[in-house]
């Protein structure tokens, strides 16, 4: 746990670095563009930048020592949060953390869509397209395991795509700025189940409206929860996939899992679910 928490921390500051190097190039280029800037303000938020950057290095690097002496704790077995055919991204098939960060219990998370044709990285233009482009917009979303809804978060719009390359341009900077905003903002429109035994599964970025549940109901697996979508800080419609070990994203440490008939997808992978499999 005191790993966790000194990764959690590292991971805290970075996206703090990372704003003030927003703000630095804001004040670069205003002074450049004639505001009445002072040309040391930039200098001032360099250097607690360059602190933060420090003491967060410092962090990650303690939080890696100590979990390369962990084990890392067995794949907990759910079923798939999808039916048909889709794609793993972003997953821990490949790497861990799989998204980069072990905040908000993303240590084993995972992204799934189903396949646009289209590269990930989609061109230059058009800089955005509508989320009803791509096929995984509502698409639903079922239950792993029998389980309680323990929170339940909508009303967030499903934002047009990022996936160009001015798209995550702009993805970045907005992601910097959700981040400070807390997790419901990164996450979007989410669900997250109980599954019992300290086990919780996340999903987020789902459409806005197509919840189909609320806290406190009971679930069984391969109930529909809701719809694929694009709220939250997502490139394009997609799902974004966890267990955890604790409700509360601002507390939770990442678990593995598997899915049931199909195991953890590596990246660009397909794997199909069939109905008649729950």
């Amino acid at each position: 746990m005191e790993g966790t928490g000194l990764r959690v921390i590292a991971d805290r500051l970075m996206r703090i670095f990372l704003f003030l190097i927003l703000v630095v190039l804001v004040l670069v280029v205003g002074s450049m563009l004639g505001a009445p800037i002072p040309a040391y303000a930039g200098g001032l938020v360099a250097l607690p930048a360059a602190v933060l950057y420090v003491v967060a290095l410092v962090c990650g690097l303690l939080a890696a020592r100590r979990a390369a002496r962990s084990p890392a704790p067995p794949a907990i077995e759910v079923g798939p949060p999808v039916e048909g055919t889709w794609t793993g991204l972003n997953g821990p098939a490949d790497k861990v953390p799989s998204h980069g960060v072990h905040s908000l219990g993303q240590t084993f998370a995972i992204d799934i869509l189903i396949d646009s044709g289209r590269p990930i990285v989609d061109g230059w233009w058009p800089v955005m397209r509508p989320a009803t482009d791509f096929p995984s917009f509502g698409a639903p979303l079922v239950a792993v395991a029998d389980a309680t809804v323990v929170r339940v978060s909508d009303g967030q719009r499903d934002h047009r795509s990022r996936g160009s390359y001015p798209g995550l341009v702009y993805l970045y900077a907005e992601g910097v700025v959700r981040s400070l905003a807390g997790p419901r903002r990164i996450f979007g429109n989410h669900v997250i189940l109980d599954l019992g035994g300290g086990v919780h599964a996340a999903y987020a970025h789902i459409r806005k409206g197509s919840i189909a549940v609320r806290e406190g109901d009971r679930v069984v697996a391969g109930q529909p929860i809701g719809e694929c979508g694009n709220s939250g800080n997502s490139s394009e419609p997609h799902l974004h996939f966890q267990l955890m070990d604790h409700p509360d994203l601002n507390r939770a440490g990442g678990l593995p899992f598997t899915w049931t008939g199909v195991g953890v997808p590596a990246n660009g992978a397909s794997f199909t679910v069939a109905p008649s499999a729950r």
